[in-house]
């Protein structure tokens, strides 16, 4: 019995992907009995030449993938088609590329996924094969963020994360470099030590932790952020060129001034208004709303418009920015800078006297904004202070002040949720450390463009609906139940009520927040009514929107910083008919995955933006240890309360452990915290004395001691003895705070 060649062995597995046991082989060859010694020889040659890669029982090439295989996301190209790669290539040649094929109800497919793929080899095509899904059987190495310190076989990785006490161990050869006290990014669940530790490896090194400059660079990596653009993208942006007038229509000559915050970082939007002087319309206004024209410069498909749709949206930090789209555009052709054309995509509505929209009609324009304002001067001079700035455009201030007025009435009817909680500012020294920490003033500057962009949202969402186009809505959806019930145990808590049993709208909320506007519990009750909401998010259907109590709302004026944004601008370039830079059919096709991807991506960005002020309102306070500070508690846990501190509006724990020895039961509805030895009960809206014990900087963790509830000291009591009385005072209700009125 003859022993086939190399050669044909080898072509054989390569013809027959499935069959690659030494059985299969030793069949199709008719080799039995004693012969079989010799095939397993051969094998031996062909695995040690590097033809073959014994897998289990079964032989491969290395070259070729086997018809099931384990692979990985290799990311999008032009077209929007996911390709992957395998997840552990070994082969010479070149790596293969695998288009994959999904089916109804196949799962979103994450970057660190890992999946079961069944393959099919292509001809002709820029793929090597197609690959349709079997299951999803895990996902990549997961990262963390954390401190290295040096050990004496390689050292840890403290976490950076609040409140997470685990460590972990990296071994001598996992490193990478890394010095003492250096803040690290590591790849976390590697295996554990013989003492059950987790094991991780340093993949990067981000410098001093101390540093100033690496407080929102903890929040970038930890949270996942896309911070740097690829070339390709980079390269679009930089390629392209100032607007021309073309089929646009001519708005250069109309006042559209932005007004933006002092350090506005792009200005995405411009308005202005004057009187109606149609004779139906006595009292009416004519208001122009004009947004940069992002669509015209990142299309569908393109490296920018995959970058923007990952990242979702800008995100905005103390120090910097992590924008959605290039400084290029960003900053400079998609940003509606004084004196210079931009193309723009406006809509002008007329209101009628009592601010109800009468009309609305959409204008592909090229615009140039007469001024930038920020919202500090446009009020001065509205209020009598003009400067040399703001004298030439009062004119266009008052009809705009004057459209205004008339939205505030219609806004008055409708009734949204009335929510005017106050915004921290953290200011820098251009070092990076933090000078203070304020409350923004709240202008009517600020709610007229806060008005002036409701109004055009909802004329957008009501445009597209009217011509039949496909749109991302934002949605708001009514608070459940739990929540509500949540919110009126704090209402009674604090001596007010919610009432129950009618259809839950805004209005009924607004009564709350009203009756406590006057009292010193108006920011707790104000936190617990945004607790007690649902999160915003996109999606293709309209479900409405409860805290502005509109029936139809999409976001169509920030494209800037907003993927949604833009989506809503192609759908209304398709609708128009404008050019062939609308809606894709991969974007059509692929409208409710868009809306999942971007709500995700706004709440990471949003709790980055938390965390990282978090952070540096502990390095503020860190200078302040020992101090004793007033404030309100904000939330009350089984393991401490939680108290806003008056002055920069940072939230400090109260251990329970810091209580004393006695023990303090919780009650979740009430939201208290009660002393079983000596009565003392912490409950929310309490006003407090804490002294400042702990800040930490690189966690943004800050722990405060209770010194007093109520203007009253706080007594511990040592655990009561055996068979004794209680010690400490009498129980008292210090949960039910005196409402105070101005």
């Amino acid at each position: 019995m003859s022993i086939p060649t190399k050669g044909a062995v080898l072509q054989w597995i390569a013809d027959n992907p499935a069959l690659t046991s030494k059985r299969d082989i030793a069949k199709a060859f008719g080799i039995k009995g004693a012969a079989r010694i010799d095939l397993k020889r051969l094998l031996k040659e062909l695995e040690e030449e590097g033809h073959l890669t014994k897998r289990k029982r079964s032989y491969e090439d290395p070259n070729r993938l086997p018809p099931v295989s384990i692979l990985k996301p290799a990311g999008v190209d032009a077209d929007g088609d996911l390709f992957l790669a395998p997840a552990d290539w070994k082969g010479d040649g070149p790596e293969p590329r695998i288009l994959y094929i999904p089916k109804d109800g196949d799962p979103d497919i994450g970057p660190a996924d890992r999946l079961l793929v069944r393959l099919t080899e292509v001809e002709g095509e820029d793929h090597t094969h197609e690959g349709r899904l079997i299951r999803r059987i895990g996902t990549g190495p997961r990262r963390t963020i954390g401190v290295f310190r040096v050990g004496t076989e390689g050292g840890r990785l403290l976490p950076v994360d609040k409140g997470v006490d685990r460590e972990w161990v990296i071994g001598a050869g996992d490193t990478g470099g890394a010095r003492d006290g250096e803040l690290v990014e590591a790849e976390v669940g590697r295996g554990r030590t013989r003492m059950g530790l987790p094991r991780a490896k340093i993949v990067t090194r981000l410098g001093d932790p101390g540093a100033a400059k690496a407080v929102s660079l903890i929040a970038i990596h930890q949270h996942g952020l896309r911070d740097a653009f690829p070339e390709e993208a980079v390269a679009e942006a930089e390629a392209a060129q100032p607007p021309t007038l073309g089929n646009r229509t001519d708005l250069r000559d109309l006042p559209l001034i932005t007004i933006d915050p002092s350090d506005a970082r792009d200005h995405d939007d411009a308005c202005c208004a004057a009187p109606d002087d149609d004779p139906s319309n006595p009292g009416g206004h004519v208001l122009w709303v004009a947004i940069a024209d992002v669509a015209a410069y990142v299309r569908p498909s393109s490296a920018l418009d995959r970058e923007a749709r990952e990242r979702g949206n800008s995100t905005y930090f103390p120090d910097r920015v992590v924008p959605m789209l290039p400084d290029a555009l960003s900053g400079d052709l998609c940003s509606l800078h004084e004196g210079v054309e931009r193309a723009c995509i406006a809509v002008r509505i007329v209101i009628d006297a009592e601010g109800e929209k009468r009309s609305q009609a959409f204008h592909r324009g090229l615009m140039r904004s007469p001024a930038a304002l920020h919202y500090e001067e446009v009020q001065a001079a509205i209020d009598g202070a003009p400067t040399e700035r703001t004298a030439p455009h009062l004119g266009t201030l008052r009809a705009l002040y004057a459209a205004y007025g008339a939205l505030k009435e219609a806004r008055t009817r409708r009734a949204p949720l009335d929510l005017d909680l106050p915004e921290r500012k953290i200011a820098l020294s251009d070092a990076g450390e933090v000078t203070s920490v304020a409350f923004k003033d709240r202008l009517d500057a600020h709610r007229l463009i806060e008005e002036f962009m409701i109004l055009a949202n909802v004329a957008a969402a009501e445009e597209l609906e009217r011509r039949r186009t496909p749109l991302l809505y934002r949605v708001h959806e009514e608070p459940p139940e739990d929540k509500l019930d949540s919110l009126r145990e704090t209402a009674k808590a604090s001596g007010f009520s919610l009432p129950k049993g009618q259809v839950m709208r805004p209005a009924l909320l607004n009564g709350l927040l009203h009756a406590a506007a006057e009292t010193d519990l108006s920011e707790l009750i104000s936190m617990s009514t945004l607790r007690a909401m649902t999160q915003a998010y996109y999606a293709p259907q309209n479900l409405g929107h409860f805290g502005l109590a509109l029936r139809a709302y999409g976001h169509f004026t920030s494209p800037i910083r907003r993927y949604a944004d833009l989506i809503v601008h192609r759908a209304l370039i398709t609708a128009h008919g404008w050019g062939d830079d609308g809606l894709s059919p991969w974007d059509l096709e692929h409208l409710e995955a868009t809306a999942k991807a971007i709500s995700e991506a706004e709440r990471r960005s949003m709790v980055a933006e938390r965390d990282t002020n978090d952070r540096y309102l502990a390095a503020f306070l860190a200078d302040r240890i020992g101090a004793e500070v007033t404030g309100r508690i904000s939330g009350v846990q089984s393991f401490g309360a939680f108290v806003r501190l008056d002055d920069t509006g940072a939230d400090g724990l109260i251990p329970v452990r810091s209580l004393g020895a006695e023990f303090f039961r919780h009650d979740r509805d009430a939201q208290t915290l009660t002393g079983t030895d000596s009565g003392i009960e912490i409950g929310l809206g309490q006003r407090v004395t804490v002294r400042l014990a702990e800040a930490a900087p690189v966690t943004g963790g800050l722990v405060v001691e209770l010194l007093g509830i109520e203007g009253e000291p706080l007594r511990r009591t040592a655990r009561r003895p055996a068979k004794t009385g209680k010690v400490g005072f009498k129980k008292r209700n210090l949960r039910k705070a005196p409402r105070k009125r101005r």
